[in-house]
């Protein structure tokens, strides 16, 4: 079959690979009829070693399975499912606790993490398939196929990265970032009841998607400026929550200069470092708290499921582009360059 394998910074190619086969009874072979390109693939874009590729991509994904291991119940040949980006069993006592990419199971793991596997490509081994795996309601050519999709990873971390914020009805937030998780942050925050949601981003299209999605405002400030429109905006203090969907440390900067005391900053961006304030003029004096983290998308599948299916919300609009799979090298240039949001990817 085909799949997508990135070599090196800005070398992402399309090879034939061996087949998927199922190797243990709770696995499930599933034939991929959407994926897409994810902001965090972006960063080993733009810096991964020579030395460490070539590397399987994609970990957001929904197909047909067609077939699976002996001990497999909840799903069978013929169905159309998606899958989180995190491989869990959904029984363990952390996903009781809703934390499925905290799995403790020996096979839990992040599809990144599956050398033989990658979601951008034509078919997949999926490894504790009935934890993992979720029946979608739909047809293969359902015109939901791109929303169900985000389903697998920016809506459900949008999503957290609201929940773990504690945003509600009386809260006033602030969203750092205009890439797909950043959007449906906004579209999320808006969802829970937020009165109040300032989108801080610099693409004029992408505001305008995240106006539509429930921003109230838009800040493409950045740096003091920035900081300052915000907490103007704030009343002179900030908002309650700031999320933070970028992971580079400007952005957390950002953050700290537009919560305000008593806040709290929900980090989803992928962290590209890994020491950043902490101390008493940052956090501790001001009572700020840091929440978000790897989100358990799995746990918010079926809250979230009903809302797309019903046309409540429509989390597919953050693709701009759609592409084969010949088309995936240049869609991680454009989107490495600004010049598209999210791809979507029909192998």
């Amino acid at each position: 079959m085909r799949a997508t394998l990135m070599y090196g910074a800005g070398d992402v190619r399309i090879e034939n690979v061996p087949d998927p086969l199922v190797k243990l009874p709770t696995d499930a072979l599933v034939r991929i009829t959407a994926s897409c390109v994810c902001g965090s693939d972006l960063h080993p874009y733009g810096s991964m070693k020579l030395e460490d590729g070539p590397t399987r991509m994609g970990h957001e994904f929904v197909g047909i399975v067609e077939g699976a291991g002996s001990e497999v119940t909840t799903v069978k040949k013929g169905d159309m499912v998606v899958a989180p980006f995190a491989i869990s069993d959904n029984t363990c006592a952390f996903c009781h606790e809703g934390l499925h990419s905290s799995c403790a199971h020996p096979q839990a793991n992040l599809w990144d993490g599956e050398p033989e596997e990658g979601g951008q490509a034509e078919a997949i081994r999926v490894p504790l398939a009935d934890g993992t795996l979720v029946k979608l309601p739909v047809a293969p050519d359902s015109a939901l196929i791109p929303s169900l999709l985000t389903l697998s990873d920016v809506l459900g971390t949008g999503h957290h990265a609201a929940v773990a914020g504690g945003v509600d009805e009386r809260t006033h937030v602030t969203v750092i970032g205009d890439g797909a998780v950043g959007l449906l942050a906004v579209l999320s925050a808006r969802r829970l009841g937020a009165e109040r949601i300032i989108l801080m981003g610099r693409h004029r299209a992408r505001t305008d998607l995240g106006r539509a999605f429930g921003a109230t405002d838009v800040v493409s400030a950045r740096g003091e400026e920035g900081i300052a429109q915000v907490r103007e905006l704030g009343g002179g203090h900030g908002t309650h929550v700031v999320i933070e969907a970028v992971g580079h440390m400007p952005a957390y900067e950002q953050a700290l200069g537009v919560v305000r005391p008593g806040g709290v900053i929900s980090r989803v961006g992928l962290p590209q470092f890994e020491q950043a304030p902490v101390g008493f003029d940052s956090l501790f004096g001001r009572n700020i708290r840091l929440a978000g983290g790897v989100a358990p998308v799995r746990a918010y599948i079926e809250e979230l499921l009903p809302h797309i299916v019903d046309g409540t919300i429509e989390p597919g609009k953050v693709f701009d582009v759609t592409t084969d799979l010949d088309g995936v090298p240049a869609g991680y240039r454009d989107m490495a360059d600004r010049k598209s949001l999210k791809v979507h990817i029909k192998p």
